[in-house]
């Protein structure tokens, strides 16, 4: 049935006002803006109209909105968003660390919808909800038929609500069903503390995200690791951390440096849009040399820490160049519990450096230069790509290889696997060259087909060579079968290391938590290593943090 015009009408002066006050609220508009923006408005507005009541096919009103403000837009920065009702969890998890629902991360692998990893505490972790486990129904609903994004709006809910899910576990005859309870679900800040170092006089503190409860969990785990002896030096994890609240950052950075000290300032689009955050607190470790770690999806809240710190000289920053991620973003709520994310300003480091990546791709020669700057005392730092690491120390690449296993979810089955007919975990649990043979053996087993480039490029010559009758070339071909068989075995003896710690890494996460399993990989994390092993040489740390005409 088509709409009525009246009520679409009064739909479209609706939605009209609802933004035209967002806005008019929120800024303030030159004349001319100002009419532009009221034009647009009630044009706006008559399309929408127009479309709803008159196309020959019947529309989706809420479908049509969505889409227009999504064109909208992608006119501007990637980061400003619009987040409707069904994705509005994003927000609390951003803020606050958490969210209602049972407590499960979920993923697609092999093309079925599977519980990647279950949060410690949620109810589904509670009822023994494993890695692993494939989806295959939630509050009835086949899971074949929904999308990553579907499963977790109907797993996300009220606390004190249920929700039904059943679920297919390798080496389980049959479905295994559950009654999950919806609740608080609080994902940790700081998911592992400890000592690490020769003589365990270093702490080490991984830090997921900069929500509202951030800073206060930092200085609890840096005063537990106190109350244990003193510290030599401290290793501050923001590797893989994706940031969150700007005044977390502050927070964080408070505990490191003196009270009353510039940890970053932001501008706006106008001149008078410009403001600095300062350290309001006396600091927790004032003096204690100081390691931070980043690589590439560190962004955002992570960099202006990273940032604060290297300008200071108050810490060497270790690892690869961070993500670039230096605008400031506000949360506006909007009608229907939906909301905008909305760019406002750039995050500018003390000394004066821009975080944000003036290069979108970084191999393009067009790029702006990046501009020097001075630290506190004196050293050369350059903006327009993100931090800089003081020290480079990348994560070993993985081979061709082990890329292969991990496109075809090789080690993922494996794990399931091995968690199915392995009741319980040794507490010193190692992969060793039987169990990499055990891996090898069950990928021949189970058919799990791998290729490597060489393989695909000889299956290229000979889908040519068939098409074109080179019948001479057959021979030439089965010979390099053979001799690309050879060298995937090889491969295998040459890659073991890595692809033991792979497989390591991969089946704990069947048995332990998060922060168990943190603890039982960091001995061999090639980065923690060399932050460490800086920090027990002072004279070399020292070094870096002085001015190359001053050593």
């Amino acid at each position: 049935m088509r709409r009525s015009r009246a009520n679409v009408s009064l739909l479209g002066m609706a939605l009209a006002v609802s933004m035209g006050m967002g806005v008019l609220v929120g800024f303030w508009a030159p004349d001319d803006d100002l009419f532009e923006l009221r034009k647009g408005l009630r044009i706006f507005g008559a399309v929408y109209e127009e479309v709803v009541t008159g196309y020959v096919e019947p529309v989706d009103p809420g479908h049509l909105v969505r889409v227009g403000v999504d064109a909208m837009l992608e006119e501007l920065d990637p980061y400003t968003t619009y987040v409707d009702e069904s994705e509005n969890a994003r927000i609390d998890i951003i803020t606050e660390g958490q969210y209602g629902g049972v407590g499960l991360d979920i993923g697609r692998r092999n093309g079925a919808l599977t519980v990647v990893a279950p949060v410690a505490g949620g109810d589904a972790y509670q009822q023994g909800v494993r890695t692993g486990d494939v989806i295959t129904e939630v509050a009835d609903q086949p899971a074949a038929s929904l999308s990553v994004e579907d499963v977790e709006a109907l797993l996300r809910g009220q606390p004190g609500t249920t929700v039904p899910v059943t679920v297919e576990r390798a080496g389980r005859p049959s479905p295994l069903t559950l009654t999950l309870t919806r609740e608080r679900v609080e994902l940790p800040d700081v998911t592992y503390q400890g000592r690490v170092g020769a003589e365990r006089e270093l702490g080490y503190v991984k830090l997921e995200r900069f929500t509202r409860d951030a800073p206060g969990a930092v200085e609890a785990a840096l005063d537990d690791l106190r109350d244990t002896g003193p510290l030599q030096g401290v290793v501050l994890d923001l590797r893989d951390n994706p940031g969150g609240l700007l005044r977390a950052a502050v927070r964080i950075t408070a505990l490191f440096v003196p009270q009353g000290t510039e940890v970053v300032s932001t501008r706006g689009r106008d001149d008078d849009e410009t403001e600095s955050y300062t350290t309001d607190r006396v600091p927790l470790l004032p003096e204690t040399p100081v390691v931070v770690l980043v690589n590439g999806q560190s962004a955002s809240a992570s960099e202006i820490v990273a940032g604060a710190l290297q300008d200071h000289d108050r810490g060497v920053v270790m690892g690869t160049t961070t993500y670039g991620k230096g605008l400031v973003q506000n949360v506006r709520s909007l009608p229907h519990n939906t909301a905008l994310k909305l760019t406002t300003a750039q995050y500018y480091t003390p000394s004066g450096r821009t975080i944000q990546r003036l290069d979108a791709n970084p191999t393009d020669t067009t790029a702006p230069p990046s501009r020097v700057h001075e630290t506190t005392g004196g050293r050369t730092v350059r903006d327009g790509h993100g931090i800089r690491p003081d020290v480079r120390v990348a994560s070993p690449s993985p081979s061709p290889l082990e890329q292969a296993l991990t496109r075809r979810g090789a080690f993922f089955r494996y794990a399931n696997h091995y968690a199915a007919t392995h009741d319980t975990l040794a507490a010193d649990f190692s992969v060793d060259e039987s169990d990499l043979g055990a891996f090898r053996a069950w990928l021949d087993r189970e058919d799990v087909a791998y290729s490597l480039r060489a393989e695909r490029t000889l299956d290229s010559l000979r889908a040519q060579a068939e098409a074109n009758n080179y019948e001479g070339l057959q021979d030439e071909t089965a010979a390099l079968d053979a001799a690309l068989d050879e060298a995937k075995a090889a491969a295998f003896d040459r890659h073991a290391p890595a692809l033991m710690r792979h497989l390591r890494r991969e089946i704990l996460a069947r048995y332990v938590s998060a922060s168990r399993r943190i603890e039982a990989l960091l001995p061999a994390d090639e980065q923690v290593t060399a932050a460490t092993d800086l920090l027990q040489t002072p004279d070399r740390y020292e070094r870096l943090l002085t001015p190359e005409g001053r050593r």
